[in-house]
């Protein structure tokens, strides 16, 4: 159990094998993406990013889930802060200033990043899963995008991530719908490539891997990375600027101001197009 005392992210170097951990680290709030925990996790796969040393990164978490997406708590505060009733002036922000630099840096740092999924991933924890290019996960695990469900798109480059690993047909339907689908239906989609038992063996089994990526052609694996993103429909920062505009736009609207307010207070949302 980790507390607000301690870093919101770990990261944990490995320099025999020269692999690096970058772990979310507030379990007691399922890893939900706070200012201070999206911040600490943009700032050190940044620097991850530009450090010669590291061959190979793993994205894993602490505690029962990967990551439940944005703190709506947090969230529902900021689109009350403005005056007169406007939206607050950071309820918006986090698009471009967090999740499109942390998406950002795990798709295109020029060295394999390895997701060690240990339980939920909803939303941006998906999407962040999604940015990487290798995932393990928990047996029993589940996902969803979570999105329409408070009357928003998509973020964190999921729009495109997900349409490239399962098709276009199927991702449509789970970001339209929002249906739950677990590691198992993941795996056998292409989007995971193997399930441990449990947590423990999990994030052994995601460093296992980097570590065997990072003793390969790691100058090939970034021409890889790299060639494999041009061949999707969009490049994966066209995806993100088309995300960051249309959440800016969902974001003014009534229907998404009142589906934050439900889920806040545990109610079913009700849409009106407005």
């Amino acid at each position: 159990m980790s507390s607000a005392a301690e870093p919101a992210v770990l990261v944990e170097t490995d320099d025999q094998e020269a692999v690096t951990t970058v772990r979310l680290n507030r379990p007691d709030n399922r890893n939900a993406l706070t200012v201070e925990l999206k911040v600490a996790l943009r700032d050190a796969l940044e620097a991850v990013a530009d450090d010669p040393s590291v061959r190979a990164v793993v994205l894993a978490s602490s505690g029962k889930a990967f990551c439940v997406g944005q703190d709506l708590r947090e969230h529902a505060e900021a689109l009350r802060s403005g005056e007169d009733g406007a939206i607050g002036a950071d309820a918006l922000s986090t698009v471009p200033e967090h999740y499109n630099r942390i998406a950002s840096a795990l798709g295109t740092m020029r060295k394999p990043v390895v997701a060690s999924i240990n339980g939920t991933a909803v939303g941006a924890g998906l999407g962040f899963a999604l940015a990487c290019d290798l995932r393990v996960a928990t047996a029993g695990t589940k996902f969803a995008t979570a999105f329409a469900g408070i009357g928003f798109g998509g973020d964190s480059g999921l729009s495109g991530t997900l349409a490239h690993c399962v098709g276009s047909s199927r991702a449509t339907e789970l970001l339209m719908l929002g249906d739950t689908f677990t590691a198992e239906q993941a795996r056998d989609w292409g989007i995971v490539r193997e399930i441990a038992d449990d947590p423990a063996a999990t994030d052994a089994a995601a460093l296992a891997l980097a570590r065997r990526l990072a003793a390969g052609p790691t100058l090939a694996f970034a021409e890889i990375k790299e060639a494999v993103a041009l061949g999707t429909v969009s490049s994966l920062r066209q995806v993100l600027d088309h995300e960051a505009a249309a959440q800016a736009r969902l974001g003014a609207t009534e229907d998404h101001r009142n589906a934050v307010d439900a889920f806040v207070a545990k109610e079913k949302p009700v849409f009106r197009g407005q």
